[in-house]
């Protein structure tokens, strides 16, 4: 099958979180099953600032009309360090910044616009490639008007839609919809209208031919008032084209045995060489050496979804113990400053980057002990997969994709690989930190924790089968098995 990926990340080449890790793994797996891929991604400043890559122009100018305005733009190509290949879309007024959502914790402003020009970009490429793709994979808000636009012009293509995260939907005000030239029919309660609003996700949720999501818990989670972030109604409407798919972990990338980003190698067979991380962490980021107790660390973005409500108020009572912290995120200013500050009064303690730092990521996984994961919700989990794979044993608050990755340590059986707790609560989180605590000072049980979550396999390999599937449910066996001869 050809198979063509929309997407606005794609890891090392741009990147903010789990979107990007994910197209940098599943047509990697896709390709390696046999499948022709290529993703196609805005060309950011940081992209062509990357000299490490070599792009190419393809020679093919396109005009795309957004709202009012005929926009020229140019498509790049070149091939990602995992041998997919990339097609970019310039156009520098809309994609060479600084950052890739936003600056300085606000949104662009004209998120709308940006991204319904690369959308339609994205389907314009897919009219014109040679020979053309069979599906057309879109990944969450940013391109899900992709299945709209390929739906109104009646396009030979199929298209699945991947949700991430419900949370982003891409809600613009209403008067964004002119900016997609689609009749006005389409802005209805029966289209991309949702409470007088644009809304990215539900278009797609409702044009594309398959949906799904990043784990199974997840699709079931979206259903709920809790968790569908005000779509629940949408999704509960379409539960039946909606299918869950645990994400997986890429162990080329994500693996401290063979892993040249951290100060020593180890694996679950022998992880001595772990001290050397921690030790090397605790320099890097000049924190006091030696704790008693574990290095707690954290690896995420900014936001509300991911905890920091329950934690910061924490902090200070978990500092006043022989631990150490390293937080590593970046997004909203508020919990920044208030992270910042808490730094600050724990010098020697805590230290907190903000950031996003590739290879520190790594780093701080080999180097700490504990992980901490307490979000409101999850869909899938990656940190806790990573976390794993470096025996950075995860605390978590049970939901979405982690309920299929974690379960509770159990010291009377020596079963689980983390932490559990299941109220969103401070008191919940301090009670299952102490329990972490706890059970570190036994060295020997401890170790045997770590190197059992350190086996734990979530390979892109049973994901990469399941989309496989899809696609092949949406094109027919007959046109798969004759694209295979």
């Amino acid at each position: 099958m050809r198979i063509l990926m929309a997407a606005s990340e794609m890891a090392p080449l741009a990147r903010t979180g789990g979107l990007g890790d994910v197209l940098e793994a599943l047509p990697a797996e896709l390709q390696r099953r046999g499948h022709e891929v290529s993703v196609i991604l805005p060309y950011y400043r940081s992209i062509r600032e990357n000299k490490s890559l070599h792009v190419e122009p393809t020679g093919v100018v396109m005009t795309i009309e957004v709202g009012a305005r005929k926009i020229e733009t140019e498509i790049l190509e070149s091939e990602a360090p995992n041998g997919v290949q990339v097609f970019f879309v310039r156009r520098d007024e809309y994609f060479d910044r600084s950052e890739i959502y936003g600056a300085d914790g606000r949104a662009y402003e004209d998120n709308a616009e940006r991204f319904i020009f690369f959308s339609k970009a994205a389907v314009e490429l897919a009219r014109r490639v040679i020979p053309a793709p069979d599906i057309i994979h879109a990944h969450d808000w940013q391109t899900a008007l992709i299945p709209v636009f390929i739906r109104h012009r009646q396009l030979p293509f199929k298209t699945v839609l991947t949700i991430h995260n419900i949370a982003y939907q891409g809600s613009f005000w209403g008067m964004d919809f002119g900016l997609t030239n689609l009749p006005g029919s389409y802005f209805t309660a029966s289209g991309v209208e949702y409470y007088g609003r644009l809304n990215f996700i539900k278009g797609g949720i409702l044009y594309a031919d398959a949906v799904t999501t990043v784990s199974e818990r997840y699709a079931r989670d979206m259903r709920t008032p809790e968790f569908g972030a005000g779509l629940d109604p949408v999704v509960r409407e379409h539960a039946g084209k909606i299918k869950g798919v645990l994400n997986g972990a890429d162990y080329e990338t994500w693996d401290p045995a063979k892993d040249k980003m951290i100060a020593a190698t180890y694996s679950e067979k022998n992880p001595s060489a772990k001290k050397v991380c921690r030790d090397a962490l605790l320099r890097e980021m000049s924190l006091d050496p030696a704790p008693r107790g574990p290095v707690f660390c954290m690896v995420t973005r900014l936001a509300e979804q991911k905890g920091f409500d329950i934690l910061i108020p924490l902090l200070d009572r978990l500092l006043a113990d022989d631990v150490r912290l390293v937080i590593l995120a970046e997004g909203d200013s508020d919990y920044s400053r208030e992270l910042a500050m808490a730094a600050k009064r724990n010098a020697g303690r805590f230290a907190f980057r903000r950031i996003m730092d590739d290879a520190l990521s790594h780093r701080i996984y080999a180097g700490g002990d504990v992980t901490l994961i307490p979000s409101h919700f999850e869909p899938c989990g990656l940190g806790a997969m990573y976390a794993l794979k470096y025996g950075a044993v995860p605390i978590a608050r049970a939901s979405g994709g982690l309920y299929q990755i974690l379960t509770d340590y159990d010291p009377s059986t020596g079963m689980g690989n983390g932490f559990l707790f299941y109220e969103y609560t401070a008191e919940a989180l301090w009670d299952t930190m102490g329990r972490a605590k706890h059970h570190f000072a036994n060295a020997e049980a401890w170790q045997r924790l770590m190197q059992h979550g350190m086996e734990c396999d979530f390979s892109w390999s049973a994901a990469g089968l399941e989309y496989e599937r899809i696609y092949a449910s949406l094109i027919g066996p007959a046109v798969v098995a004759e694209k295979a001869a």
